[in-house]
């Protein structure tokens, strides 16, 4: 699995992938290199079959500061000089492709096949938080704080927090932190359900939420990977579509060696033990 790079940490045991964001010295804002080797690390998550379950988070004091300013400043001056075109609209469209680009980074953490856990602690701000809320589950610490920040810096956010956030928290609620751009501490997260859980302590986050995940690591891999499939398909579909979806996935997994394993584990009143 490739592991060389130069913004993140990653480490692989029991079946967990602790990948951390890893430029503490600028809170581990998101500059160009992050961004790609994101998408890099999400891809190679996925395709390996020793990883079950992804914890994400941040080395340092803080999960994640948002967007390197310096690449704010790159797409200002490409903006000023015509993006290299000497077109207004062309260089239009190449900002577009970036910031599809961009949103395609962190679909990559939502498309991986396994379980992403995103353990929050310090600042979680703008793209930070686009960050977190592209995972599957989201936990944090008393000392984190939440901020869209979005609207405060004169523009509105384009890689995905508008559109997952009222999924997670209702549409009342993300209108308000986004309008606000207001802080929000981890136990307060945990009341609005933008967090599963929060943790006193980062140092007791980290211990909760690496024993959830070696405890995911346990069940089925081919049963947690179609359930996570289907809840992110029913969030974009109709519910007869999602029925449809579900019923066509179990036509073909149900009959499976998991399903096998898991009933001789109950019968035997022992734990089962699932092939990768």
């Amino acid at each position: 699995m490739d592991t060389d790079f130069s913004t993140l940490d990653l480490t692989v045991a029991d079946g967990v992938a602790e990948l951390r964001l890893n430029r503490p010295e600028r809170a581990n804002s998101l500059n160009r290199p992050m961004w790609g080797e994101l998408r890099r690390a999400a891809h190679a998550l996925d395709a390996e079959p020793s990883v079950r379950v992804v914890v994400l988070t941040g080395n340092g004091p803080h999960f994640c500061a948002g967007i390197d300013l310096g690449m704010l400043a790159e797409f200002r001056a490409g903006s000023e000089s015509g993006g290299g075109v000497d077109c207004a609209g062309r260089a239009s469209e190449q900002l577009r492709r970036t910031i599809l680009d961009l949103q395609d980074v962190l679909s990559s953490l939502e498309r991986c096949r396994k379980p992403v856990l995103a353990a929050v602690h310090g600042a979680c701000v703008g793209a930070g938080l686009d960050l977190a809320v592209a995972c599957d589950l989201r936990y944090a610490s008393a000392d984190a704080q939440f901020v869209l920040k979005e609207v405060d810096m004169g523009l509105a956010a384009d890689v995905g927090v508008l559109q997952r956030l009222p999924r997670i928290v209702g549409e009342g609620v993300a209108r308000e932190l986004a309008y606000t751009c207001r802080a929000v501490s981890g136990s307060e997260a945990a009341e609005l359900r933008l967090v599963n859980r929060c943790f006193d302590t980062p140092e007791e986050l980290a211990k909760g939420v690496l024993e959830l995940a070696r405890e995911l690591a346990a069940k089925s891999p081919l049963a947690l990977r179609g359930t996570k499939h289907a809840i992110t398909y029913a969030r974009d579909h109709s519910i007869a579509d999602g029925l449809d979806q579900i019923a066509t996935w179990n036509s073909g997994t149900l009959l499976s060696a998991d399903l096998d394993e898991a009933l001789a584990a109950f019968r035997e009143k022992r734990p089962a033990r699932f092939d990768n």
